[in-house]
């Protein structure tokens, strides 16, 4: 055999999972078709990222006058923006490499496809392998009618090419990918809309936090259209003639001059030649597995978004681990909550049991949850929208899910990641002592809620 491990792709969950395996010693090469570091590193997390840092500089300039700090408004220089944005990203990947090279990790580039079951073809080709790991990731949907010209029409990856700012700009979806991307034009300067089919934005989300979060695009004039759908585009010489349809069936077109279609990610599980050998892939194109994540053939592993919900690269990256550590021998199993983070301002963030997910999981529910307006931090940020709000079994007092919207609230959701996966309870969290004045004791003073003992708050009895 060539290689005891071959892990196709090297986005978040291929790259951890490489590396894992060679620091256990397994010979181990990837393969990847595309650039080094996958959608995210590439055209998803890290420069939708980095974007989003330049809306936070130009939303802060334009409300630095409210803290008597007056100077010009800032002027955006595209061409420096995209070659900074650039290299931020070839920081990361070429870290990536740096890193393959470092653990001896062999890389093959080119698109591969299983010739047998242990056997790739790499274009002209042949690699042999004991065992492999699937990390091929997921491609943006496309809705028929709305297909990607990358000129008006966009998918999140076009979205990043920012080669001039749309005076009027519209956002199909209102999960991470449609709110931050309407985020960051908004703070560019265009005239914004989320449109989102369901009922509320961020569906699954705790309501209190969605609402929260809708409550502060709306305050800062975002127009946000709760459900909605496209139906239909059409160019015209004034821009693109959307239609939106209501659910009781009303509608109206608006003109926008770029359309960002952010309704979700299909896996890339089918045209790897894995049915041939015997691996079960879905209709979606999602490859089943087991705690281990072995697929239906052991020796052949996915992750990541090729395997399964929630399509996060935090997942993948502790999916990479688990795989490569079992396919070396060492006993390794997921089993843990996955937070998820919409960088937004204010975040977004969630982890673990929402209060009607725990009600309907048959659990006696606590709630507590605190403003950010009575946040002295948050105040001082000038930053004083959205709520944390943390969920508790009322039998044990262990904490089952924190959801909040609050400045840096994806740094903040870690401490409520470790609180479940230590089995911490309300009383842990409320007697911990947190520094003040932070973004983080609200997350103490949700707690203190739950037991009915809030300082800063008005209390009322816990249920």
């Amino acid at each position: 055999m060539d290689y005891q491990l071959v892990v196709i792709g090297s986005g978040p969950g291929g790259y951890h999972a490489a590396i894992r395996a060679a620091q256990l010693g397994l010979k181990t090469a990837v393969v990847e078709k595309g650039d080094v570091g996958g959608v995210c590193l590439n055209v998803g997390c890290i420069p939708t990222k980095a974007l989003l840092h330049v809306a936070a500089d130009l939303r802060s300039a334009s409300h630095a006058a409210d803290y008597g700090v007056t100077y010009g408004a800032p002027q955006i220089d595209l061409d420096r923006l995209a070659a900074w944005k650039k290299g931020v990203v070839d920081k990361m990947t070429n870290g990536v490499g740096m890193l393959f090279k470092g653990n001896k990790v062999d890389l093959i580039e080119g698109e591969a496809r299983f010739g047998g079951a242990n056997e790739l073809t790499v274009g002209d080709r042949t690699v042999t392998f004991e065992k492999a790991i699937v990390a091929t990731g997921s491609r943006p949907v496309v809705l028929p009618g709305l297909e990607p010209d990358g000129e008006v029409i966009v998918d999140s990856t076009g979205a990043l090419d920012l080669t001039s700012v749309p005076k009027r700009f519209l956002a199909i979806g209102g999960s991470a990918i449609g709110l931050e991307f309407a985020e960051i034009h908004h703070a560019f300067g265009s005239e914004t809309t989320v449109v989102e089919l369901l009922d509320e934005i961020v569906p699954g989300a705790d309501p209190a936090v969605a609402k929260a979060l809708r409550k502060s695009f709306e305050g800062r004039g975002i127009d946000v259209r709760t459900g909605t759908k496209a139906v239909e585009a059409t160019r015209t010489k004034d821009g693109l003639d959307v239609t939106l349809e209501t659910k009781d069936g009303a509608r109206e077109t608006v003109t926008v001059d770029k359309l960002l279609v952010a309704v979700g990610r299909t896996p890339n599980g089918h045209d790897l030649g894995l049915d041939a050998i015997g691996v079960e892939v879905d209709e979606r194109g999602y490859v089943p597995v087991d705690d281990h994540l072995r697929s239906s053939v052991p020796h052949v592993y996915a992750i990541g978004d090729v395997a399964r919900p929630p399509l996060l690269a935090h997942k993948a990256m502790k999916e990479g681990l688990v795989a490569a550590e079992h396919a070396a021998g060492v006993p390794a199993a997921y089993d843990t909550v996955v937070p998820s983070v919409i960088y937004t301002h204010p975040e977004l963030a969630s982890v673990g049991l929402t209060e009607a997910a725990a009600k309907e999981a048959g659990y006696d529910v606590k709630v507590g949850s605190f403003p950010l307006s009575a946040s002295g931090r948050a105040t001082a940020l000038g930053s004083d929208e959205g709520v944390v709000k943390i969920v508790g079994d009322a039998a044990t007092d262990v904490v089952l899910g924190a959801h909040m919207v609050a400045p840096n609230a994806g740094d903040l959701i870690a401490e409520a990641a470790l609180a479940i996966e230590m089995g911490a309870t309300l009383e842990d969290v409320a007697l911990t002592q947190h520094p003040h004045p932070t973004i983080a004791e609200t997350f103490m003073e949700a707690a203190e809620h739950a037991h009915g003992r809030a300082i800063h708050i008005a209390n009322r009895r816990a249920r």
